[in-house]
C-alpha cells in the first residue's frame, strides 16, 4: 500500500474511539503528526487551498476539499476559508501545493521549505495564519471505494509544520467498513435498517464525509496542547 511505503516518516498515533471497544476495528487513522509545541486553537485563521489531484477523477479534489472544510468547520478549532486553485491571488504567487513535501516530511517540526518571504506573502495575500494544502493521491469508486490523502498544515508565522497526515481509506478493509458504519450510526441515529448503514461504504458523498470526519479527529488533540 502506497501510504505504508511512505508512512515511515509519520509518527504512529494509535487510539480507540470512546465506545468501550479495544479492537483494531475502532482505531482512528494511525499515521499522522501533531506538533507537540503548538496549540491549534491559537492559530486563528486557516486557508484551505483546494487539493491537488493525482487521481483520474477530475473533480474529486474539489469534493474532498469541500468535505474537509465542512468537517473542520464543525470542530471550531479555527476560522476557515477555501482558496480554489483557480483563484487569481493564489495563482499569482506561483506556489506548488506540494512544494517541499518530501523535505519537510523527513524532519517534522522544522521549518517548512517555503522561503520566509513566501510565508509572509502567503499570509498577507490569503489573510490567514496557517495554510492547509495537500493532494488526493488516489481515488476509485468501484469495485470498492478507496481514497488516498496527503495533507499538511503549515504555520505561516514561523514556517513550522503544525499537522500532517498520509492515509488510504479502502472499503475493502473490514476495519474501515466497521468505522464507517459506526460513523453513520452516530450521524444519522439508531432505528435504520442495515441497508441504510451500508450507504456509507457505497455512496461517494457519505464516504467522503466519513473520511473528512476521521481527518478532523486527528486534529482534536492539537487544541489541548500548550507551548
Amino acid at each position: 500500500m502506497n501510504s505504508l511505503r511512505t508512512a515511515f516518516w509519520l509518527l504512529p498515533v494509535i487510539s480507540c474511539c470512546g465506545c468501550g471497544f479495544g479492537n483494531a476495528a475502532m482505531q482512528k487513522p494511525d499515521y499522522y503528526y501533531l506538533n507537540p509545541h503548538k496549540n491549534l486553537s491559537a492559530v486563528g485563521r486557516v486557508a484551505i487551498v483546494e487539493l491537488a489531484n493525482e487521481s483520474t477523477y477530475p473533480t474529486i479534489n474539489t469534493d474532498v476539499t469541500n468535505a474537509l472544510f465542512q468537517a473542520l468547520q464543525k470542530r471550531q478549532l479555527f476560522s476557515l476559508s477555501v482558496v480554489e486553485q483557480t483563484n487569481p491571488l493564489w495563482r499569482s504567487m506561483q506556489l506548488n501545493s506540494n512544494a517541499g513535501w518530501q523535505e519537510q516530511s523527513e524532519a517534522f517540526g522544522k521549518r517548512a521549505t517555503y522561503a520566509p518571504r513566501q510565508l509572509l506573502e502567503i499570509r498577507r495575500t490569503l489573510e490567514c495564519n496557517a495554510m492547509l494544502t495537500g493532494t488526493v493521491t488516489q481515488y476509485q469508486p468501484y469495485p470498492h471505494m478507496a481514497i488516498g490523502l496527503r495533507l499538511k498544515l503549515i504555520d505561516l508565522t514561523d514556517g513550522q509544520l503544525l499537522w500532517a497526515i498520509e492515509q488510504i481509506w479502502d472499503t475493502a478493509d473490514k476495519a474501515i467498513q466497521y468505522r464507517a458504519k459506526n460513523y453513520f450510526r452516530r450521524e444519522i441515529g439508531s432505528g435504520f435498517e442495515p441497508l441504510r448503514e451500508d450507504l456509507v461504504v457505497v455512496s461517494p458523498f457519505r464516504f467522503l464525509k466519513f473520511v473528512a470526519h476521521e481527518v478532523g479527529e486527528t486534529l482534536r488533540n492539537g487544541a489541548q496542547i500548550t507551548n
